[in-house]
């Protein structure tokens, strides 16, 4: 009697059926799977039985395939190969390095990315996930212990982080210092009020980012002013944005002048999207460092990404 459709036949039979149809013969399908010719029988046995059909006729020295078994034989091995290309692909990637790397949205889109294929061209078998968090900025979300050793899906994880580099539970190298340059489109250096000094500001707009929270992190523009020793420029005024990477945007398209660190905003500047006005930097209490939780900081990935970032990072020190 056959079984109900919505049942599964046994992996075993099928396997035992496979071998027995593409050898002829159950002895040698036994040999291949490790089983003995008593075993692969069985199985076809109880196949047959769940099929309600005769799968071989046993002649005196050999197998024959009955038309059934001749119909069923193909799809049988695309299963059964489907099932052992699932099997592999999770294997390989169960062997597979994975990292997953956390940075300020900023750092992320501006500094990292545009770096990234020199390291992923080093590495090619390596799965990395990047991720663009606030919470890498301190004050955000996170206080001063590192976040956890592991990303959400089990992967080693490193960060970098804007912030005071006292991270408790980590190994902190800092990248480099936060030094506030004012940025703006090249148009703005030509028509009526071309900016050539800090007091030509006045026939400006001011583009503030509000990305940190926390007063006296990073400079602001009255910092810069009175760093400088400016007066006459309200700076106070122009549009506030809550994300860096919006004021630059919006400093590219000409609408006025931000404060931005030169490193992040390098390959702008050397695509003549933008221009330093006057190289007159403001300091802040923050810097950019890499966190690499202790629990990762020997696994090879890590060791990898850090030694590729720090050598990146060599030359933002000059």
């Amino acid at each position: 009697m056959a079984s109900p459709p919505d049942r599964f036949p046994p992996l075993n039979a099928l396997r035992a059926f496979e071998a027995a149809a593409r050898l002829l013969s159950f002895k040698k399908a036994a040999h291949e799977l490790h089983v003995t010719p008593g075993a692969v029988s069985h199985q076809i046995k109880l196949l047959e039985e769940y099929l309600g059909v005769a799968l071989f006729r046993r002649l005196t020295r050999a197998l024959e395939l009955t038309a059934e078994a001749r119909a069923m034989l193909p799809k049988v091995q695309e299963g059964l190969g489907s099932l052992a290309g699932a099997v592999d692909r999770v294997r390989a990637r169960q062997a597979a390095e994975a990292l997953t790397v956390m940075a300020p949205p900023n750092f992320a889109a501006r500094w990292l990315v545009p770096r990234l294929r020199r390291f992923t061209a080093s590495h090619p078998a390596l799965e990395l996930h990047v991720a663009s968090r606030s919470g890498m900025i301190d004050g955000r979300e996170n206080g001063v212990d590192a976040p956890p050793a592991e990303a959400p899906d089990d992967t080693p994880v490193v960060m970098v982080r804007f912030g005071d580099g006292r991270y408790r539970g980590a190994h902190v190298d800092e990248l480099f210092s936060a030094l506030y340059v004012p940025v703006c489109s090249p148009k703005l250096l030509r028509g009526e009020h071309p900016l050539r000094k800090p007091a030509d500001l006045r026939f400006h707009t001011l583009l503030h980012d509000e990305t940190v929270v926390e007063e006296g992190v990073r400079p602001n523009w009255h910092d810069w002013l009175q760093a400088v020793g400016v007066q006459g420029v309200d700076a106070a005024r122009g549009p506030h944005f809550s994300d860096a990477s919006l004021a630059l945007e919006a400093a590219i398209e000409g609408m006025g002048v931000t404060l931005a660190m030169k490193p992040l905003v390098r390959s702008e500047i050397e695509a003549g999207r933008l221009v330093v006005p006057f190289a007159i930097t403001a300091p802040a209490a923050f810097a950019y460092y890499l966190v690499t939780p202790e629990a990762s900081a020997r696994n090879p990935a890590v060791a990898a990404f850090r030694e590729w970032l720090l050598g990146e990072v060599g030359p933002e020190r000059t």
